[in-house]
């Protein structure tokens, strides 16, 4: 069954604005220590690296900077936290 991209893309993000968010300052993580806001971050870094890996979205032409931007700044917040 193939799926449909914008569908995905929208779902995924959340997960850019998610990380974004943390990442920022703008998302609220009162009451979370570190060590389960990282956690959060890496689960949106993984479900954005699953859904770019995708053969659908792989074969899409949109624009996925945003997608590829949000996991490079996840992972750099979570080796600097």
């Amino acid at each position: 069954m193939e799926r449909d991209v914008t569908q995905i893309l929208s779902a995924a993000t959340d997960s850019v604005d998610l990380i974004n968010g943390v990442n920022d300052g703008s998302w609220n993580v009162d009451g979370l220590e570190q060590s389960e806001i990282n956690d959060m971050v890496q689960r949106n870094v993984d479900h954005l690296e699953i859904i770019l890996a995708y053969e659908e979205v792989v074969a899409d032409d949109s624009d996925k900077t945003s997608y590829s931007n949000a996991i490079s700044t996840g992972n750099a917040y979570i080796a600097a936290n």
